[in-house]
């Protein structure tokens, strides 16, 4: 009788069956940073003392705290969207012929509060489900620009300038619409490939909830803090001569605030504030930060590749940054 001995565990399988081996996670990088600060105290208090660091930290509270509660007002009123309203909705309430359906979807982003990072798998869903391309990308831009939770803190951050909302009320919904329309002149198939289904399909209605809320704030809540960042950076930290040249010369005014909002990737419920801080710049420059950023940025970018295609992103968030600023500085003449 012969018997078969195990085979040797490895030590490779050993370590990783291992619970009490390393993980590098986010608890033991929190618990690096909280030990480095620990063992910085005196230089970094020493360099908060500043008086650059005291006016720095002055204008990033100011953004934070002002667009904070737009922040998550808008993730919980878009976490109740996309959870509790079925896609369905949208198909059956939208018309048939995609002329028609491209201004009305665009139209819908005004009364369902929701942020950029909703609408992108949103559209998806409208898209799997049977709605024309054309409308679920206008509905995808008009969103996360012109529902009531942005518009409000718009005007919250432009007290004195209540045409701003207006203006980016108009300039959102026309290159919504326009490049709904565009998508339905020259668009192909080919460049659009179908999303997958949601991962909340599964979840009961209270954890897809939650679910989404917690997505939405860690990633909103991330990119605010940057954009705070960077407009309190802009204040302090680089030259007014450099400023001003930017904002004197009325092309490289919008110009230059469209390219940042692409860059800084701020949450739409937040971003009227930062552009608020831009007072250095134009009415008509600081427009077309607000018109840009909800509808491409590099966050927003990286989702509509994973979503639709790689094609489909490196096609369509070209067009509509050269459609927003155009239209941007055309409705920033008329109305501002």
């Amino acid at each position: 009788m012969t018997t078969t001995k195990p085979a040797p565990t490895r030590v490779d399988d050993r370590e990783a069956d291992d619970p009490e081996g390393w993980q590098f996670n986010s608890s033991l990088v929190l618990t690096m940073l909280l030990l480095l600060v620990v063992m910085l105290e005196g230089p970094i208090r020493r360099a908060l003392s500043a008086p650059v660091m005291q006016s720095w930290t002055t204008v990033f509270v100011a953004v934070f705290v002002q667009a904070l509660p737009f922040l998550v007002l808008g993730v919980l009123l878009s976490a109740i969207i996309a959870v509790f309203v079925p896609p369905s909705f949208f198909a059956r309430a939208l018309p048939r012929q995609p002329a028609l359906a491209v201004p009305i979807s665009g139209m819908a982003g005004a009364v369902l509060p929701g942020c950029e990072c909703a609408s992108v798998p949103v559209a998806g869903a409208l898209v799997r489900r049977g709605v024309t391309p054309a409308a679920a990308f206008a509905f995808l831009l008009s969103a996360p620009a012109i529902n009531p939770i942005v518009l409000t803190a718009t005007a919250v951050a432009f007290p004195g300038n209540p045409e701003m909302v207006l203006a980016r009320f108009v300039a959102s919904l026309l290159v919504a619409c326009a490049m709904g329309w565009l998508w339905q002149r020259l668009g192909r198939t080919d460049w659009l490939r179908l999303p997958d289904h949601p991962s909340f399909d599964s979840l009961t209605k209270g954890a897809a909830f939650w679910g989404s809320v917690r997505h939405d704030v860690m990633h909103a809540g991330g990119f605010l803090v940057v954009g705070a960042m960077a407009a309190a950076t802009l204040k302090v930290v680089v030259p007014a001569g450099w400023l001003h040249a930017a904002a004197n010369n009325p092309v490289v005014s919008v110009l230059a605030l469209a390219i940042l909002a692409v860059l800084l990737s701020i949450c739409s419920e937040a971003d009227a504030f930062v552009a608020a801080s831009l007072s250095q710049f134009s009415l008509t420059a600081r427009l077309a930060f607000l018109v840009v950023g909800p509808m491409i940025d590099l966050k927003l970018f990286a989702m509509q590749a994973a979503t639709f295609g790689r094609g489909f992103a490196l096609r369509f968030a070209p067009a509509t940054f050269t459609v927003a600023v155009l239209i941007s500085a055309l409705v920033g003449a008329v109305l501002l």
